[in-house]
């Protein structure tokens, strides 16, 4: 049975570097207040553990995926002035992975393709 969830996730892993947790901490509040008022968000929030740092975020569709992007850039920025993307997924359903593709290139992601599960 294919799948009909269009749903798209991105997946950074970012390390910290030494002494900057807190600044990275104080970025992540600032993330998730201007993520919080995007439409297609279906969740968002960082993990941590110790200087490693996980983003779980989701997106109804890649143009939520991609104007997330455009929202957060500026704090991305200064993110990567503090930290290093460790490791970069995006996963979701061959259509969707088609609109990200391009424009997600210089980020160097590995793609991931649903083919099989449902969302509720």
């Amino acid at each position: 049975m294919a799948t009909t969830d269009k749903c798209c996730t991105i997946v950074p892993y970012f390390k910290v570097h030494r002494g900057k947790l807190e600044a990275f901490k104080e970025l992540c509040v600032q993330f998730v207040e201007k993520t919080l008022q995007e439409p297609k968000c279906l969740y968002y929030g960082f993990s941590f553990d110790q200087d490693q740092v996980h983003c779980r975020e989701g997106y109804e569709d890649a143009e939520g995926l991609l104007a997330h992007l455009e929202n957060v850039g500026a704090l991305l920025a200064e993110a990567l002035k503090i930290s290093d993307i460790t490791r970069l997924e995006v996963h979701g359903p061959a259509v969707e992975l088609a609109k990200l593709r391009e424009p997600l290139a210089n980020l160097n992601p590995q793609f991931f393709t649903l083919e099989y599960g449902f969302r509720r």
